[in-house]
């Protein structure tokens, strides 16, 4: 006897499977389309020493990687999302994190230098994440929203202390992509974000710091 529901469930289930597998390939190895104009603008390219070149494509490199993490997350989350609601929110903000993810590999591209070579990992472990917070109820998942944002936040306010004074492009970026991550906070909280139980937060924190060290070179 035929089931008409499980039948018309699994092709649903394919197609949201064969987008996520799209969505990935072209977040790690497509170049990233941009919705809005690089924030750097016509700003001029700063003239830097060969250990400030390699200290900006750092940092600049370990945003890249936050970023990579942060289409991961959403994709995750909204993967194993109950309400559509949340699942737009979570996809809309997604669209802004691409831009972030363009300008981060733009710059990368002026300075001379490459993403992390890790970034496949990245993209697999933070999906996973994702996915998990997702099932664990909408109200936790965007509370994993809040928290990440605000830790990304305070990580881009101190590479904004570490940029050489002279690179305005590395500047304009950077301090466009936190004014995005404080919204994005706010809005995942006023969606019904909860706050994190202990000890997810400090979790979150030393993962970050595992990865921007491993990343900052590699």
């Amino acid at each position: 006897m035929s089931h008409p529901a499980t039948h018309r469930a699994e092709p649903a289930l394919l197609d949201r499977a064969l987008a996520e597998a799209d969505r990935a390939l072209r977040t790690l190895f497509a170049r990233p389309q941009a919705t809005r104009p690089n924030p750097a603008g016509e700003l001029p390219v700063a003239q830097l020493d060969e250990s400030q070149r390699r200290h900006v494509a750092g940092l600049m490199r370990i945003n890249h990687v936050g970023e990579i993490c942060a289409q991961a997350l959403y994709s995750g989350q909204a993967v194993t999302a109950r309400d559509p609601a949340v699942r737009r929110h979570l996809l809309a903000a997604a669209v802004e994190e691409t831009d972030h993810l363009a300008w981060c590999a733009d710059r990368l591209e002026e300075l001379g230098d490459r993403p992390s070579l890790l970034n496949p990992l990245w993209y697999s472990g933070a999906f996973t994440i994702g996915a998990v917070a997702g099932l664990l109820g909408d109200p936790l998942s965007l509370g994993f929203v809040v928290e990440t944002e605000r830790q990304v936040e305070a990580h881009l306010a101190e590479h904004l202390t570490q940029l050489p004074e002279h690179d305005e492009r590395s500047q304009r970026i950077l301090a466009q992509m936190q004014a995005d991550e404080i919204r994005h906070a706010d809005d995942a909280q006023a969606a019904g974000g909860m706050p994190l139980p202990r000890p997810l937060p400090d979790l979150m924190t030393l993962a970050s710091k595992v990865m921007k060290t491993v990343a900052y070179r590699i």
